[in-house]
């Protein structure tokens, strides 16, 4: 019996929908629901009911759940006592952050941060939120910065920061390249990348949300999963592309990032940042870190 399947099983059995919980652990439904046969195998028992339609847990499936859940809390518990042990010797903040506050926010808040605390090592992990918070959980990160999901943890304290400034990534050589500014019904006829909405669901709402306010439907031309692949796309004329503005900072030769004009404040409150850490655990560091902060807020939330 491995940690792993009954992080599967536990997912599953919240959910009661494999798809959702493959979603939340960031795999395949059919790995995930390999885990938890195997897991149901070893056990000898059916832990979770399945139809075509629907998945229930059954009676000792109900009985397993309490056990699994404090397994893994003691597992988790463990693991973070001993990386804390190793960490308060080294003076080591491991730190997770989307892609645009990794190329945004965090080079000026290490920047900052090492007036104060020049002998702390920083550890910089780069991932999408649904990868950054388990990561979080299990003790491997200390902070990260993402994207506030749809269902957070309870054991988790998010604390939203501020909301990026949506732009518009337009090949250089375009018609649309000289304007100073744009709207979304000028894009309305144009073909547009968007992040598949699994891995992204922020950014990919971004457009959708925007062209559903204006009462207009997108022309989705293209489906990329990271931020450097949708900008290079766009240099390759593929398409454009409703991006944050830090993404800006990326540097692709072929691509201008035109102002996005919208009629509603609320149109500029789709991409939220927030600060994740684990609720109720002490970390001198962390607090250090977002003293700075909330110190330095004003002027970082003004360039994103």
């Amino acid at each position: 019996m491995e940690l792993h399947q009954l992080r599967c099983f536990v997912a599953a059995a919240e959910e009661l929908h494999f798809g959702k919980a493959a979603r939340r652990l960031d795999m395949m439904p059919s790995a995930l629901g390999r885990q938890v046969r195997m897991l149901e195998e070893e056990l000898g028992t059916q832990l979770l009911l399945r139809t075509t339609r629907h998945v229930m847990l059954s009676q000792d499936g109900a009985v397993f759940l309490d056990h699994a859940r404090s397994l893994l809390e003691k597992a988790d518990a463990l693991g973070r006592q001993f990386r804390d042990r190793g960490r308060r010797r080294s003076q080591v903040l491991r730190i997770g952050a989307i892609d645009t506050a990794a190329a945004g926010l965090i080079p000026d808040l290490l920047y900052d941060f090492r007036k104060h605390h020049a002998g702390v090592t920083i550890e910089l992990v780069e991932d999408k939120t649904i990868r950054l918070l388990p990561k979080l959980l299990s003790g491997r990160l200390d902070l990260a910065f993402v994207r506030p999901p749809e269902k957070a943890d309870s054991r988790i304290d998010l604390q939203v920061l501020f909301h990026e400034t949506p732009v518009v990534a337009v090949p250089s050589r375009h018609r649309l390249a000289t304007r100073s500014r744009l709207s979304v019904e000028t894009l309305a006829a144009q073909p547009l990348i968007v992040p598949e909405r699994r891995s992204r669901p922020h950014s990919h709402d971004l457009t959708m949300k925007l062209f559903e306010r204006a009462g207009l439907r997108p022309t989705i031309s293209q489906i990329a999963e990271e931020k450097q692949t949708i900008v290079n796309l766009v240099a390759a004329r593929v398409g454009l592309a409703i991006v944050p503005r830090w993404t800006a900072r990326l540097k692709v030769a072929g691509v201008r990032f035109v102002p996005l004009v919208v009629k509603q404040a609320e149109d500029l409150r789709l991409l939220p940042l927030a600060a994740a850490r684990l609720r109720d655990a002490p970390d001198p560091l962390c607090d250090a870190m977002l003293a700075v902060l909330r110190l330095r807020l004003p002027r970082y939330a003004a360039g994103a």
